[in-house]
């Protein structure tokens, strides 16, 4: 009789020690999206994007934690990062990597695998930066979205031209981490200038202490402006630049409405939410079975021009009426 409750006693304890393994086995058969961010997870910009990236999955029944794992991977700017990142991704199978507003992350995913999927958001022409074949047939193992944020950039110089024009000099804000995105702003920043005629500084910033001294150079020339090139960094470090700014008088343009809602002077660029948003619907099709090669690249069509008109009186500026009827949104 005991040697029966023995092993009855034993069975109950070996299947107590087994039931958090299979549970945790369970948990691991879940499909892994990995999610790579270029910005900080404390950015509170972000967290209306991560909503809009989940109600994507959520658009083909996928919902965190219940049949998908979202693995949050937050590079705080840190690009070397990348190649480590890709690796373990990779050894791991994950189901898919995806890489919204991130081009440095983009292109390592894509030097990393050609068979895990890719879904991506870029600013500017996937095809012309080798990630698709084409935008209706994407072939291999990337898809996602188009958001023109480079392309955006030459009108963007142009309403800041109008909104300040006694601005004889403008400061151009990069990212010498971002080293890709760094290219593109540069490229259209100074095709653009060339066509107003309007001379630029090129200044780079990757840490709170060169952005300092970004600002200290920009009073030494004597900039009136500041463009702040696309990057998650800046955008991490938004308080401090509009802070700066108005410290010194400057006038400051910006890619997305959280600078402006900051107090920066203005910004205008791609509805970047309806962008996480289509990178989580590719990823839970991709998820449901659809390849990449088969979801055509999406193209954006959203666009939003902001003011703030409590900067614009700080600064002095009197906004033209025709600059307001353009604007999508004036922040009091």
């Amino acid at each position: 009789m005991r040697r029966r409750q023995f092993i009855a006693g034993f069975g109950g304890a070996a299947f107590s020690a087994a039931w958090p393994l299979a549970a945790r086995a369970q948990q691991r058969a879940l499909p892994v999206v990995a999610f790579i961010n270029a910005a900080s997870a404390g950015d509170t910009a972000q967290q209306s994007f991560l909503a809009a990236f989940r109600a994507g999955l959520g658009e083909f029944g996928f919902v965190q934690g219940q049949n998908v794992s979202v693995e949050y991977h937050w590079l705080e700017g840190q690009y070397d990062r990348l190649p480590s990142l890709m690796a373990d991704l990779v050894r791991r199978r994950v189901a898919v990597i995806a890489t919204p507003g991130n081009l440095p992350g983009t292109l390592a995913a894509k030097a990393a695998t050609a068979t895990i999927p890719i879904v991506f958001g870029v600013g500017e022409d996937p095809t012309k930066l080798g990630l698709v074949a084409s935008l209706a047939r994407p072939g291999g193992n990337l898809t996602g979205m188009n958001f023109f944020g480079n392309e955006a950039i030459p009108k963007r110089l142009g309403l800041l031209h109008e909104l300040a024009p006694k601005a004889d000099r403008v400061a151009v804000l990069v990212d010498p981490g971002n080293i890709s995105q760094t290219e593109a702003t540069l490229r259209e920043t100074q095709a653009a200038a060339g066509l107003i005629g309007l001379p630029i500084d090129i200044l780079k910033a990757g840490n709170a202490r060169e952005i300092e001294e970004a600002f200290a150079t920009m009073v030494r020339k004597r900039d009136d402006a500041l463009f702040v090139g696309p990057d998650a960094f800046f955008s991490g470090r938004r308080v401090e630049i509009v802070t700066l700014a108005a410290r010194h008088g400057i006038a400051t343009s910006f890619n997305g409405r959280e600078y402006v809602e900051a107090g920066g002077l203005m910004s205008y660029g791609t509805d970047l939410a309806q962008m996480f948003r289509q990178v989580g619907a590719y990823a839970g099709q991709v998820l449901k079975g659809t390849k990449p090669a088969d979801l055509p690249v999406v193209q954006s069509t959203r666009f939003a021009f902001v003011i703030n008109m409590q900067t614009a009186r700080i600064l002095g500026i009197e906004v033209p009426p025709k600059l307001l009827a353009q604007a999508d949104e004036v922040i009091e």
